[in-house]
Formats: C-alpha cells, sequence, structure tokens
C-alpha cells in the first residue's frame, strides 16, 4: 500500500483546490431549485470550474463497469446515494434532496467535497437523515488525528448513525487524496476503533459518510453509474477532505459559502 504523505507546501496547494470546490457547490446551490435539471447544475458547475483555472475532475473519469463519467459533478437525488449522472431527464421538483459532488483538479492537486441539497420544501423525516449524517461527517473528523486508525473514523460515523436508525452504505468509501483523486488507504464509514491503517501526519483523506433512511443495500442503474437503495429510501452523501496534524484535523474544503447560501435552514 502506498500512502503519500503532503508537505506542508502540497498541503496549501491542495487548499487551494478544495476551497474551490466549496465555492463550486456554492454555485450549483444558487440554482438547486424546482424545474431546473441536473444537466443544467453540471454545465453551470464546468463552466464554474474552467473560469476558475481548474478541471473538474470527474469529466471522464474511467469506470470498471461501463463508460467513463459524462459529467463534471455527481447529481444523486433521493433514492440515488452516489454517483448520480446529470441529465435532461432528471428536473428537479419540490421535496427532493440532491447530493452534488464535485472533484476539481488545480495546480496538480484534487479537491474533493460534496453537500446534500434540499429543493424547495423538504419533510423533516428528510431532513432529519441530512443533518444526522452531516454532523457524522464532523464526528468522523474528530477522530482523524495523528497515532490513531481509519477503523476509530468509521467506528464513530456507523455508531452514530446507526444509534438514529440509519443504514451506512458498506461497499462504497471515502479515500485518500493528493495528485491522484482517489489514493491510499481507503476510509470505510464502518469500523472498530484501532482497526485499519495508522493514520500519520500528512495524509490527507477524503471522509465521507453515505447514509440512508432505511435499508443499507445499493444496487447499481443501468447507466453503469448511479448506486440507488435498493429499498428506493432517500440517502444522503456530505464530504470534507482533511489533512491530518498531531491534534485536531484540518479541513481544506469548506462549506461555509453554502451555508451561508441556504441559513443552514435544516
Amino acid at each position: 500500500m502506498n500512502i503519500f504523505l503532503k508537505t506542508e507546501d502540497e498541503i496549501e496547494l491542495m487548499r487551494e483546490a478544495n476551497l474551490l470546490v466549496g465555492k463550486t457547490l456554492a454555485e450549483v446551490g444558487r440554482h438547486v431549485k424546482p424545474g431546473v435539471t441536473t444537466l443544467q447544475l453540471d454545465k453551470i458547475a464546468e463552466e464554474f470550474i474552467r473560469d476558475n483555472g481548474a478541471i473538474p475532475t470527474f469529466k471522464g473519469f474511467p469506470s470498471s463497469y461501463g463508460p467513463p463519467f459524462p459529467g463534471s459533478i455527481c447529481t444523486s437525488v433521493n433514492d440515488v446515494v452516489v454517483h448520480g449522472v446529470p441529465s435532461e431527464d432528471v428536473i428537479l421538483k419540490d421535496g427532493d434532496v440532491i447530493s452534488v459532488d464535485c472533484g476539481t483538479l488545480l495546480n496538480g492537486f484534487n479537491g474533493d467535497s460534496c453537500y446534500t441539497f434540499c429543493v424547495g420544501e423538504v419533510c423533516e423525516e428528510v431532513r432529519k437523515l441530512l443533518r444526522t449524517t452531516k454532523e457524522s461527517l464532523y464526528k468522523g473528523i474528530e477522530a482523524a488525528q495523528a497515532g490513531r486508525h481509519v477503523g476509530d473514523i468509521g467506528q464513530v460515523i456507523q455508531d452514530y448513525c446507526q444509534a438514529q436508525g440509519y443504514g451506512i452504505v458498506r461497499e462504497l468509501t471515502g479515500h485518500g487524496i493528493g495528485r491522484e483523486m482517489h489514493e491510499e488507504p481507503a476510509v470505510p464509514n464502518y469500523g472498530k476503533r484501532g482497526g485499519g491503517v495508522l493514520l500519520k501526519a500528512g495524509m490527507c483523506i477524503a471522509i465521507e459518510p453515505m447514509v440512508t433512511m432505511g435499508s443499507r443495500e445499493i444496487g447499481l442503474l443501468p447507466d453503469r453509474w448511479s448506486i440507488v437503495t435498493r429499498d428506493r429510501r432517500p440517502a444522503a452523501h456530505f464530504e470534507h477532505t482533511i489533512a491530518i496534524r498531531a491534534g485536531k484535523a484540518d479541513i481544506l474544503s469548506s462549506f461555509e459559502e453554502v451555508e451561508h447560501l441556504e441559513g443552514q435552514n435544516f
């Protein structure tokens, strides 16, 4: 297993890429409303990323199961957990939720973050799922310190979400990140304290709870990308890229602009 520790200069370059992801999510969020297609959101994201001197990492990303990813962002609506393909046929409606996952390549380093948005008026049951998933992300980040283990992150996310009756997707994980979008180690959202890879200062990882309202069982749609809940109940997905430190983790991505935009209404 090759794990690449980053220098302070490299971490700062990664911060730039990740802050651009946060700005892109906010730009997309300004257009999340009933009647908008996910393809429209994708075009907005791609233009914004390129106008800021970066490359949308997801565009053309290869797959072992089918064609390369066609979009610049993943747009996962309601029961689509992750990897939703932008489409003119997917039109947002009041009460939907949409997870927007975004990656940028800037100055040779990758940024990666995801935020789940409410579309119009969303029922409290679904808002609670979003709140819990987002809270679990920050609990996982609190556990991500040098000298601890990847399993520490997974256990706290798993315990927090399962205690509230939600499912934790196991087939998909967070990951290391740097010059490549996906590096070692894998960062599952379940596990046991003290298990898995030892965390070291300079490691950069993306932590991304993928949480379901019902069963954790998932399936793959015919587009060979979109992952859905088998019971077709909603899912939520939040993600930050962080740098491991001796103490508190350094969050390189940001939800600040998104949260200001939505007024933290859920």
